[in-house]
């Protein structure tokens, strides 16, 4: 029995056999190992719960704000703030990825609509003396075409096009983030210097007094040596203690000189520091409170932490581009226009032909794309795919685990300085009430000239202390201030039941 298959058949079959294709690409996908998780957020209740208060004093759910130096109350800082923002070279270059990352997305997502456009065209040659068509071998001809519409399309079928789309507005998302912590880093290390610098200009005032009181002291002990009082031994020890002191006004001196140089550099105007050299007036700490309550939503403001996260988001985006390209493309390609063709004894006609009714031509062509063999060029692009997918969740857990330790260290700086610094306040009070003792047993004959200078020197030594740890303070609170993201603000979510972000579970590893 002979079975005779007509072209309906043959057509049927073709379809059918082009359907199971297609259904049969999904089970070419390799499946991958278990992807890489997000860390949960470790609790912070020891870290950020300060001894001693059983209530909070006030819950910091938007601390600290983004212009957060103006808290400082110092007008010079807000002045260099203001250059840096406008002039700095670091801040540009930024600026200048972001402009690219967002181009780069509105390059994809182009790929989500047609494209239309217009074609025209003119052609003069001769067919070949040897070709198919007997009639026509050896004749020259002119040929033309105008389309003034011509549309191409590709179905989105599997999302690829729009997964590429995510992936390109989480890598703008995360530039944008990353742009942010330039600023932050930009204006922390400002302060950072300001503040440092600040302290030096004053101490480098309590050394000009300190050497004034050696000088003092080193000219008693020459006058009472040559009045035959004292041995030389006292006059050698009192020149020896006005070169410490002079040693310690020069590295001071010297310290403030790069300080100066380094927020020249980092406003990115050199005559910055000129016109500013740190004679601002004195940062109290006591303007800035510390936060009773830090909540967990805070650590999605840092900036770094955040474009971590949308970097792992663009990673998922991308495997899914991947697996989409084992599946078939599908696209579509439609003309509209008129074409004609004359040989050369006709083509001064040509024109009169063109623009005639019966040149209008037009055109629809559907296409199909099925990769079914590409030397594993697809199996490496997935599995490369997936492997910056974990990349990018890992150096979020990373960034995670250095936030909670950067919040937690910087907490525990501000109070221990704190508490230093009150100490110090209190040694200072001591070191001026001996001072005034000092004064009434001079005033009263019981001790000399050189008793008294030595316990005044006393005091500025811890006047010189003092102003290193306030400083100190003042750093921890711009260290806290930054770990904390410096006001930087984003889209991201973060509940605080469950403070890691979501696994993206269309990914079927």
């Amino acid at each position: 029995m002979t079975v005779q298959f007509t072209t309906k058949h043959r057509l049927i079959l073709w379809l059918y056999a082009g359907f199971t294709l297609m259904i049969s690409a999904c089970a070419w996908i390799p499946s991958g190992d278990k992807p890489a998780e997000f860390l949960k957020t470790p609790p912070l209740k020891p870290a950020l719960s300060p001894p001693g208060h059983d209530k909070p004093l006030a819950t910091a759910r938007h601390w600290p704000h983004e212009r957060w130096w103006q808290e400082f109350g110092s007008s010079e800082l807000n002045g260099l703030m203001t250059i840096a923002l406008k002039e700095n070279v670091g801040l540009r270059v930024a600026a200048a990825r972001l402009r690219h990352a967002q181009a780069l997305a509105r390059v994809e997502g182009a790929r989500l609509l047609p494209f239309l456009d217009a074609q025209a065209g003119f052609e003069k040659g001769r067919l070949s003396g040897n070709g198919f068509n007997v009639v026509l071998r050896g004749e020259n001809y002119t040929s033309a075409f105008i389309n003034p519409l011509s549309l191409r399309y590709q179905f989105d079928f599997w999302g690829k096009n729009r997964a590429a789309l995510e992936a390109a507005m989480g890598e703008a998302n995360a530039e944008k983030a990353e742009q942010a912590e330039v600023l932050l880093q930009l204006t922390s290390a400002i302060a950072r210097s300001y503040i440092k610098g600040l302290a030096l200009r004053q101490q480098l005032d309590l050394t000009h007094s300190m050497i004034e009181l050696r000088r003092e002291l080193l000219v008693l002990e020459e006058t009472r040596l040559q009045l035959g009082l004292d041995p030389v031994d006292q006059v050698k020890q009192a020149n020896i203690e006005l070169e410490h002191v002079n040693k310690r006004e020069a590295g001071v001196r010297n310290q403030l000189a790069l300080h100066q140089n380094l927020l020249a550099q980092l406003s990115g105007n050199g005559s910055a520091s000129k016109q500013n050299p740190l004679t601002g007036s004195v940062i109290n700490a006591d303007n800035i409170q510390m936060p009773a309550q830090l909540p967990l939503e805070l650590l999605s403001c840092r900036p770094d932490l955040a474009s971590a996260l949308y970097r792992a988001e663009a990673a998922a985006q991308r495997v899914k581009v991947a697996k989409a390209s084992f599946l078939p493309t599908i696209d579509l390609t439609a003309f509209a226009g008129v074409n004609a063709l004359r040989l050369t004894n006709g083509a001064s006609s040509l024109a009169n032909l063109l623009f005639s009714g019966s040149s209008f031509s037009y055109g629809i062509a559907p296409g199909l794309r099925l990769p079914l063999f590409e030397g594993g060029r697809l199996r490496g692009e997935l599995s490369a795919q997936r492997a910056e997918y974990d990349g990018a969740v890992e150096l979020y857990n990373d960034t995670l685990l250095q936030a909670v330790q950067e919040v937690a260290d910087s907490l525990s700086r501000w109070r221990e300085t704190g508490s230093i610094l009150e100490a110090q306040g209190r040694l200072l009070s001591a070191q001026n009430e001996n001072l005034g003792l000092a004064q009434d047993r001079f005033h009263s004959g019981l001790d000399d000239r050189r008793a008294l200078l030595t316990r005044q020197y006393a005091v500025l030594d811890q006047e010189y202390a003092l102003k290193a740890l306030a400083a100190d303070q003042l750093l921890a609170i711009v260290d806290l201030i930054e770990a904390l993201g410096g006001g930087y603000v984003n889209d991201l979510q973060v509940s605080q039941q469950k403070s890691e972000p979501k696994l993206f579970s269309w990914l079927p590893w």
